[in-house]
């Protein structure tokens, strides 16, 4: 008998007999290190704050100005200052992401926070159109904290936690984004709106948007001084000596380095032709369309809420405004913090990528139909108040629950795309890089979003067209791009479900001989 032969008997002994069922693996989460989350949660509040808390005073703002020439033209300048922030980031944040792969993300966040502290303050005193481009130009320089932060805090992460880390920089962006819009809305003008603690404020009245901004600069300030003194270095430079041979550690000691399991040198980073696999570029181009339709509709919603109902909008002031941008992050929490990690750790980040765009679609093609009840509202001069106030109260509800699919839809499929771009990076050191090429690709498109959906709205309600190329256009344009992205994310492979970064590397095996 062959030694094969021989070597096949116990094989089929063990075949015949009974096998036990494995019991499953139960791998349990490690516990999140807040001592290096809670820093980069306050230095990322301090973006979408100082972002959003413009929007509910924009309209007014841009009349302020005095450079629009019919109410209908407000839109095209609101879409101007939107644009001329997203080409300053577009031209910077790649510099940012790649800069901080080489000298360290803690250096360029620090470096970010001061430039926006800087610009919100600026922005409050702009008493002219060409003033607050430049503003806004210069606050899209320091725009690019975003891609070193998903860097940053994958870095701290490992595959059990991932996706719960990774979901609280979405989940700051919303509540900074409900915060900065009720502050907006709250406290600008505020010599008009509490004259009995600013009607005497020579300075409010002159400068009726300076409050807000300043609120604003004073959470990029805490932020700041917060990573200046509690955030530590999450970068293993190709220099950082091994784990063995480090004898202490320092605030300049990556965190990393001080609890890896290896001693091996970090990875060198890959080049950029070899980083942009058919599969990134899927992916990218995936995020872009999405990124175009969201941002689209995001921008035009302050401009749409304050717009009269006769021209297709709601009629609502600054304050209403910021308090409808500002109630749906109540609802942030729960889906960020409960919902979706249990949906990616069961299902996956790209089940979660396609619900997320589902939702957007009902959301979308439901808006501009709330004019309808607005524009009600408004011509009911004879109306009894009870009356008034039950058709304003259904309104609201309409609206809020719009909201609630909206930010539903939108925590789901950006969450998902930061999780599925960070994925794919082949190796830590190529995060950087990754990140920074998807916030190159959201910046692209968020140039041309601001003036189309400008632009396609100012048109529209100028002219007398059929649905949809009335004030629904935008959002069914929107609706859309949306239906193309989800059918092209069926296209997208299972494998963006693991951290390409940590799985082991095809090794190339030699078969022993039958000799």
């Amino acid at each position: 008998m062959s030694q094969r032969d021989n070597a096949q008997e116990p094989a089929r002994s063990q075949q015949d007999a009974p096998v036990e069922p494995e019991e499953p693996v139960v791998v349990k989460e490690t516990p999140l290190p807040w001592k290096q989350i809670a820093p980069l949660v306050a230095m990322r509040l301090a973006e979408p704050i100082n972002f959003t808390l413009i929007l509910p005073f924009l309209y007014k703002m841009i009349e302020d100005f005095d450079v629009a020439e019919t109410p209908k033209d407000i839109s095209y300048y609101a879409s101007m200052l939107f644009m001329s922030f997203s080409i300053s980031q577009t031209l910077t944040v790649m510099y940012w992401g790649r800069l901080s792969d080489r000298i360290g993300r803690r250096p360029v966040l620090i470096a970010g926070l001061i430039g926006t502290l800087a610009v919100s303050i600026l922005f409050g005193v702009c008493k002219t159109f060409p003033m607050a481009i430049l503003v806004r130009m210069a606050a899209g320089v320091f725009a690019g904290n975003a891609a070193v932060m998903k860097s940053a805090m994958a870095e701290i992460a490992d595959d059990t936690n991932r996706s719960r880390m990774m979901a609280l920089l979405p989940l700051t962006w919303n509540f900074g984004s409900m915060v900065g819009s009720g502050m907006g809305g709250i406290f600008s003008n505020p010599a008009t709106q509490f004259p009995g603690l600013f009607g005497n404020s020579k300075l409010f009245t002159y400068f009726p948007y300076l409050l807000p901004c300043l609120m604003g600069s004073t959470i990029a300030a805490f932020g700041l001084i917060t990573g200046l003194l509690n955030f530590k270095e999450t970068l293993i430079k190709p220099t950082q000596p091994a784990l063995e041979e480090t004898v202490g550690s320092t605030e300049a000691t990556p965190l990393l380095a001080q609890s890896a399991a290896s001693s091996v040198a970090p990875a060198k980073q890959n080049s950029i032709k070899s980083l942009l696999t058919p599969l990134v570029v899927r992916v990218m181009v995936t995020n872009a369309f999405m990124c175009l339709a969201y941002t689209m509709c995001d921008q035009l919603y302050p401009i749409f809420a304050a717009t009269d109902p006769r021209d297709g909008g709601l009629g609502l002031d600054p304050r209403s405004i910021g308090l409808s941008l500002g109630v749906e992050g109540i609802v942030v929490v729960y889906i960020q913090l409960v919902v979706y990690p249990r949906l990616e750790r069961k299902l996956g980040v790209l089940y979660c990528y396609r619900r997320g765009l589902s939702f957007a679609i009902p959301y979308l093609v439901s808006m501009p139909f709330l004019s309808m009840i607005a524009l009600h509202l408004q011509t009911q001069a004879g109306a009894s108040a009870t009356s008034m106030l039950v058709e304003k109260v259904v309104m609201w509800i309409i609206l809020m629950s719009i909201m609630t699919m909206r930010i539903t839809s939108s925590v789901m499929a950006f969450t998902s795309i930061n999780l599925m771009i960070t994925n794919m990076a082949p190796t830590r050191a190529d995060l950087g890089f990754m990140n920074g090429t998807q916030q190159l690709a959201m910046s692209t498109v968020r140039i041309f979003a601001p003036i189309v959906s400008g632009s396609l709205w100012s048109w529209s309600i100028k002219h007398s067209f059929p649905f949809p190329f009335n004030s629904h256009l935008v959002w069914m344009l929107s609706a859309v791009l949306i239906a193309i992205v989800l059918k092209l994310s069926y296209r997208i492979p299972e494998s963006v479900n693991k951290f390409a970064a940590d799985q082991p590397k095809p090794i190339a095996c030699v078969e022993e001989s039958d000799d």
